[in-house]
């Protein structure tokens, strides 16, 4: 898989001399791009790499790639012909039952401020968290109609990612509710770790607000699935280095039918359809409006918001063993 290529690429190609084995280049990126975010693309470093990555991608016998904007790159700048894979999610990427949603958010209100249940109504409930309620008389599981909203965002806190849209974003939504708005309180968590979360963390912790909670957790591998399948929205800041591949944490946020707002880049439309499965924006204060627009009126089954994920839902994407068996066995096939 490039990236990362350089130089296992030339390591891999060598090995299959040896062998006698067929070498297959899974591009989702290009290595010279992720290097050129730090150093520049004149960079000689970053030159030295996008020279080896047009090379070595030529030795391979198929090449793979992310979508179809890269598979046109690749042959009209570097010759090299290849087939789209388009990721998809595992299995394991569904929504969450709400007796599972329960379960997840009493686990990770031990740890974290945000997903306690209010003071005053933990009185009234046998069992609560800030989304759920085991209810007394009933002794049945429901998520109570004044319930903030769930936000969720994932990243690995790299320079591609700038979380201070995100943040902007989130000062307008408070302001919205200050001016009357009548919008629900929102939990934002953004799960990973990374270079930059130390600073992103500093400036949350600067931040002031009544309606909007902040936490950044690092969660176990197996709740992350759980987490996402238990949100009310999606939001991605990544932007391609290459503008050429797609992130995968909305693939899988489309797994668990979380719909999305994501920031803007070139090929972008060919995961998030606009006003189908969720909303692109290109700036925070658009974001803050798309926040706005699908949550006023939170929890309602009419919307937007609603409307997205009942696409979601009948669109029904392939699984990665689904997509591999239509898309690479048979090329692999026809060239026995």
């Amino acid at each position: 898989q490039n990236p990362p290529g350089l130089p296992s690429i030339a390591v891999a190609w060598v090995a299959c001399l040896f062998w006698g084995s067929k070498l297959i280049v899974d591009w989702h990126n290009y290595g010279y791009s992720v290097m050129a975010l730090r150093h520049g693309r004149s960079h000689p470093l970053v030159q030295i790499a996008k020279w080896y990555e047009k090379l070595s991608g030529r030795l391979a016998h198929y090449n793979l790639c992310v979508t179809n904007a890269m598979k046109e790159d690749l042959w009209v700048n570097c010759g090299i012909k290849a087939v789209t894979l388009y990721d998809k999610p595992a299995a394991y990427f569904k929504e969450t039952p709400l007796e599972l949603q329960h379960h997840l958010f009493l686990k990770l209100a031990v740890d974290y401020e945000a997903f306690k249940p209010c003071a005053e109504s933990v009185s009234s409930c046998a069992e609560r968290s800030a989304f759920t309620e085991v209810d007394v008389k009933s002794g049945c599981l429901v998520k109570p109609r004044g319930r903030p909203a769930l936000l969720i965002s994932s990243t690995s806190w790299t320079e591609d990612e700038d979380f201070s849209v995100l943040l902007k974003a989130l000062e307008a939504y408070e302001r919205y509710i200050h001016e009357g708005a009548e919008l629900p309180s929102l939990v934002c968590v953004i799960t990973g770790k990374g270079p930059l979360k130390d600073y992103y963390n500093r400036l949350i912790n600067k931040l002031h607000f009544k309606h909007v909670q902040i936490c950044t957790p690092w969660l176990e591998a197996e709740d992350y699935p759980l987490l996402l399948g238990s949100a009310d929205l999606g939001v991605c800041l990544h932007k391609s280095s290459s503008g050429l591949d797609l992130p995968m944490k909305v693939v899988d946020m489309f797994g668990c039918c979380l719909p999305v707002c994501a920031i803007y880049f070139e090929c972008l439309h060919e995961l998030v359809k606009q006003d189908e499965n969720g909303l692109i924006f290109r700036d925070w204060n658009e974001l803050a409006e798309q926040l706005k627009m699908l949550f006023l009126g939170f929890p309602t089954l009419e919307g937007k918001l609603h409307s997205f994920r009942e696409n979601l839902r009948v669109s029904r994407q392939l699984r990665w063993d689904e997509s591999w068996d239509q898309t690479v066995l048979p090329l692999l096939e026809q060239n026995e």
